[in-house]
Order: C-alpha cells, then structure tokens, then sequence
C-alpha cells in the first residue's frame, strides 16, 4: 500500500439502520485497532520449551477512536444519542488503498474538553460488538 491521505480515512456510521452511511463530521484523528487473543497450549513437552499457540482459536475484537470538534452536523446528534442509550449500530472504515470494513459497534467513551482560548473538542471511543466484514478495494 502506497502512501495515503490522513483526511482519506473515514469512520462512517449508519445513520438510518437501513444502510445509509453518514460521514462523521468534524473528526481530526481517526484510528482502527483490529486485536486477537491468544490461547496458549503449552506443555513441557513443548519443543525447546517455547510458547505453542492454539491456531485460530481466541477472540477477536475491534476497537474505533476519533478526536475531533462538534460541527452541529447530523453525525454529532446520533453519536450523543447513540451514546446516551448504549446503542449498538453499523459503521463502515474506510482505509484508503486498503479497503472498507464494515459491522456493529458501540460508543464505550464520550469526553469533551476544551481551553479558554479554544474550541469545543470531543474524544471518542467505540468497541466492536459482532462479527467485521472486509471488502477490498479494487487495485
């Protein structure tokens, strides 16, 4: 994968449940965090006493974070809302030269801050909540 655009990785969430995809507004950093536990199955007839591993076998999880500012757009009101009622929704990643992933999250952490002489900032962190899908993008 060539060098991307920061601007060009976007966290889009289904605005509607019935897969309309709305851009967060506002986002200065974004990140995508894919992790998978292990499950060792070490023994002491292990070879050379190193560490075995259990080959598909732990569990997989996901995580989104952004920070950026509230711009009064339609994305800001469904992540207030979504957080507030713990909601589970569908939301696309889309990582540029790399592909789209797509699935449910949910907002785990809101916070806001902001200095005297500053804008209104947020920080945002949602966890996956089911299975992930990738679809990649065309060379």
């Amino acid at each position: 994968m060539t060098a991307q655009k920061g601007k060009d990785l976007l966290l889009k969430l289904d605005s509607d449940g019935n897969g309309t995809f709305l851009t967060v507004a506002g986002l200065r950093t974004k990140t995508f965090t894919v992790n998978a536990e292990t499950v060792d199955i070490t023994t002491s007839e292990s070879s050379g006493r190193w560490r075995e591993l259990l080959d598909s076998a732990g569990m997989q999880h996901a995580r989104l974070a952004g920070k950026g500012i509230f711009k009064n757009a339609a994305s800001d009101v469904l992540l207030r809302q979504m957080t507030f009622q713990s909601a589970i929704r569908t939301w696309q990643i889309i990582i540029p030269g790399f592909g789209t992933i797509t699935g449910p999250f949910q907002v785990t952490t809101l916070e806001f801050s902001g200095q005297h002489h500053g804008e209104v900032a947020f920080d945002i962190t949602m966890e996956s909540a089911g299975e992930l899908l990738f679809a990649a993008q065309a060379p």
